[in-house]
C-alpha cells in the first residue's frame, strides 16, 4: 500500500491519469519489445535462439554443418555447466552484452570469445572429451603429452571446430542460407522448384 503512494500521485491530483498512462505505456513497450526481441526464446537450449540476431546466422549455419550438431547445441559449449544457476546468470549476462553491441551496431569485423567466454568453452570441452585430454597411455612415449593437452586451449590445434574457417560478419552477404527462423520463405530456388515439380 505504501509503494502504491509512493508509485501515483493522490487519488485527487489531476497527475493521476497522466501517471496510470504513463505506467501502462511504459509496461506496453516493455511487453511489445520482449516478444519482439523473442526473450523467452533465450532462456531455451534451442540453437534457433542464437539466429535471433541476424550476425549469428553464418555461425549457426557452420555449426549445422558440423559434426558438433549431432552432439552439442550452443550451450553445451558456450555456457557453464557446474550448475543451473551460474547457467543462466552466465547466460544472461553474455546475452544482454551481445544485445547492446548488437543494437548498437558495434559488432566487430571478426568476433572473438572474451576471456570469461573462453574459459567456459574451453571447460566444456574438456567436460565432453575428457577421455582424450586426460589419455595417459602416451604420457611415456609423447614429451609433455600431458601439458600439451591441458596447458593450450582446444581450439589452438581444433581451430575449425565446429564453426569452419570463415569467421566475421563480412561474410553475411555472401552467406545464400536465408535466416533459419524465417519459414515465409523457400531455400529451394525457382528453377529447382519447377523441376522437381515435372518429375
Amino acid at each position: 500500500m505504501n509503494l502504491k503512494k509512493n508509485i501515483l500521485p493522490d487519488k485527487k491530483s489531476r497527475w493521476r491519469p497522466t501517471a496510470i498512462f504513463l505506467i501502462a505505456v511504459i509496461t506496453g513497450l516493455g511487453l511489445f519489445m520482449a516478444k519482439e526481441a523473442e526473450v523467452v526464446s533465450y532462456m531455451s537450449d534451442n540453437p534457433l535462439a542464437c539466429v535471433n540476431c541476424h550476425v549469428m546466422t553464418p555461425v549457426y549455419n557452420s555449426w549445422m554443418h558440423s559434426s558438433h550438431r549431432e552432439w552439442a547445441n550452443c550451450n553445451d559449449c558456450h555456457v557453464p555447466h557446474n550448475n543451473v544457476f551460474n547457467k543462466y546468470y552466465f547466460k544472461a549476462k553474455d546475452g544482454l552484452f551481445h544485445a547492446s553491441v548488437f543494437t548498437l551496431r558495434a559488432e566487430p569485423e571478426v568476433m572473438f570469445m572474451r576471456e570469461e567466454s573462453q574459459e567456459v568453452v574451453q571447460n566444456n570441452c574438456i567436460r565432453c572429451h575428457v577421455q582424450q585430454v586426460t589419455q595417459t597411455k602416451y604420457d611415456g612415449w609423447i614429451d609433455d603429452h600431458a601439458k600439451n593437452r591441458t596447458d593450450r586451449k582446444c581450439w589452438s590445434c581444433h581451430q575449425e571446430v565446429p564453426h569452419g574457417t570463415v569467421h566475421g560478419i563480412s561474410t553475411i552477404r555472401n552467406n545464400i542460407a536465408p535466416i533459419p527462423t524465417d519459414t515465409e520463405e523457400t531455400v529451394i530456388p525457382d528453377w529447382l522448384e519447377k523441376q522437381i515439380a515435372d518429375k
